[in-house]
């Protein structure tokens, strides 16, 4: 197996592979140390990136911020949108100039400054320093108090204080994060990649589980320090994870395997396309040949004047991006766990409150974070990567039942479809509640919610479902991106589908400032911030529904065309190799 490495790849100095062993035990042997220092760095680095997005909407609908509920909503919605944007230029990057190894030691200093943003924001001191006074509310026309407002009544709204620092905290982290994303997931799978396809898709499992490993930490304490205690402390605590997360992935130089800069198809790819579409289709020159395609053109042997090995990677990618686009509302629907689902549970009843109408306010305190139940997800993921790894994958490879990467995507379109339709019937069901039997409020963070005397526990399906749907989607679109890329484009490839995830997150705030408009009215309500006990959330839910169940039928189509046309391309493969 070492015979297959590159000839400029980099061996880790501490191989314990070097001895003579006849058969490995296990897919990791000797690389167990080079992946444990990923796993680990990796676990430190999501500690720190849901220290950011968990409380983020409500630390910005607190005390001094008071940013609306939507505005709150669309700076985590577009933050993570740049965060998976900005993937794909990290991929080309690593592949083209600096290699997988430095880009993400580079990305991680970057996404270190823009953590620091957060402990002086949250504190009162330098906050001023940094942003000026607080600014006072604008004063409402009595009209604004209204459900329905006359078109010719304007209703000022207060410009999100401390907005330009915030944003710049965000960006300097996503621009980080997307880097390090594109990267460090193909990193990981270089170290097991001469062992197999077995090694690459039990690495992913457990890099998965890591994943969510991080997310419980950073949701089971940062989220309670940051809503119970100090949001200073609470921002303190990830940053400072962040920077071991930086150490222990420099010092793991020694044993990991690095590969070096050799160039990205991304280079040639717009210069490749260019030069198809101003060519035409190349007649068959030759029977034993398959059908030419417009981008066979651009081949030297059929008149154009780019190698043949380029054309096909440009080839592989064209047949990979239907794949991309219809995950978009998946994503879509998924980052709703971190917005709009949070948003839900501070307008639910929260364990320790008690129900009390609003004709006779009396303010609660409690302790539980409306964040851990995003917890549920993770500890679910957590609880069933094992099983999945060490018993039910096994057992269906042994009878041949293994379904491919795109049918597990599949499946997870299908349950993410009916998180959003749980999400939506519970919230039809708050409302309900709360025209009948009025609000109770309860404090979080030093901000009064009007909730309905409706259990929070009743958003637990909703998050159930989306933890299976990534058990199958995201570490099947994982191993889906990295297997079918082409050698040069893997950090690519793996950022472009990081980049989908990011337009899916776009998607669901541009939808939300649509369904915001006055003329839909679905979530324009400025009678208190952060209040949707008069909007339409639900009808958001419901759409988003459906526009994934449209998806998913789209992409079941697309799914199976592509299987056929690999197993065609195998067969013939095959078919070359044995003449």
């Amino acid at each position: 197996m070492a015979n297959n490495r590159d000839a400029n790849e980099s061996t880790p100095l501490l191989d314990s592979d070097s001895g003579q062993r006849p058969s490995p035990p296990s897919v990791f042997q000797g690389r167990r140390l080079a992946c444990a220092a990923i796993l680990l760095a990796e676990s430190l680095e999501r500690i720190a990136f849901y220290g950011i997005t968990s409380n983020l909407v409500l630390f910005l609908n607190g005390s001094p911020f008071y940013w609306e509920g939507t505005q709150a909503s669309q700076a985590l919605l577009m933050f993570m949108g740049v965060t998976y944007l900005i993937s794909p230029f990290g991929g080309w990057l690593a592949d083209a100039y600096l290699g997988k190894f430095w880009t993400i030691a580079a990305s991680l200093i970057l996404y270190f400054i823009g953590m620091l943003f957060f402990p002086f924001i949250s504190n009162d001191e330098t906050r001023i320093d940094l942003c000026g006074e607080e600014m006072a509310f604008p004063v409402q026309p009595a009209e604004c108090q209204n459900i329905t407002t006359a078109n010719n009544v304007t209703c000022p709204i207060r410009a999100p204080y401390c907005g330009p620092v915030v944003y710049t905290g965000l960006f300097l982290i996503a621009l980080g994060v997307g880097t390090v994303k594109s990267n460090i997931t193909p990193f990981g799978a270089d170290q097991v990649k001469d062992r197999g396809p077995e090694a690459t898709r039990r690495f992913f499992n457990w890099f998965y589980w890591c994943i969510n490993l991080g997310a419980i930490l950073s949701l089971g304490g940062v989220a309670y320090i940051q809503q119970n205690i100090s949001f200073v402390l609470g921002y303190i605590i990830p940053t400072v994870c962040l920077g071991i997360s930086f150490l222990v992935f420099l010092l793991g130089r020694t044993v990991f395997i690095t590969k070096p800069a050799d160039g990205s198809a991304f280079t040639n790819l717009f210069k490749i396309l260019g030069f198809a579409c101003c060519s035409k289709t190349p007649k068959e020159s030759n029977m034993l040949r398959n059908k030419p395609t417009l981008l066979d053109s651009a081949k030297v042997t059929y008149g154009g004047k780019f190698p043949e090995e380029k054309v096909e990677e440009v080839k592989a990618l064209v047949k990979i991006l239907p794949v991309f686009f219809a995950l978009i509302p998946y994503w879509t629907v998924y980052f709703q766990m971190q917005t709009t689902y949070i948003l839900q549970s501070l307008h639910l009843k929260i364990p320790g409150s008690a129900s009390n109408n609003t004709a006779e306010p009396q303010k609660m305190m409690f302790h539980f974070p409306a964040a851990w139940l995003t917890m549920f997800d993770a500890v679910l993921i957590l609880m069933l990567i094992p099983l999945k790894d060490k018993v039910v994958d096994p057992i269906l490879k042994r009878r041949g039942l293994l379904p491919s990467s795109l049918k597990r995507i599949a499946v997870g379109m299908f349950f993410v479809m009916w998180s959003a339709v749980a999400a939506g019937i519970l919230e039809t069901k708050r409302l309900e509640i709360i025209k009948s039997n009025g609000t109770i409020d309860q404090v979080v963070g030093k901000v009064i919610y009007y909730a309905a005397d409706l259990p929070i526990w009743w958003q637990v399906p909703q998050y159930v479902l989306i933890g299976i749907s990534e058990i199958f989607a995201s570490i099947a679109g994982l191993e889906f991106a990295y297997s079918a890329a082409p050698k040069s484009m893997q950090s690519a490839i793996m950022g472009l589908f990081f980049f989908f995830s990011g337009i899916g997150s776009f998607v669901g705030s541009g939808l939300l400032a649509i369904v915001s408009l006055k003329a839909i009215g679905w979530m324009s309500s400025h009678k208190d911030f952060g209040n949707i006990n008069e909007c339409s959330l639900h009808y958001y839910f419901f759409l988003l529904a459906g526009i994934q169940g449209v998806t998913l039928l789209v992409f079941l189509i697309v799914s199976v065309k592509y299987d056929k046309q690999k197993s065609r391309a195998g067969s013939q493969r095959q078919g070359h190799t044995s003449s």
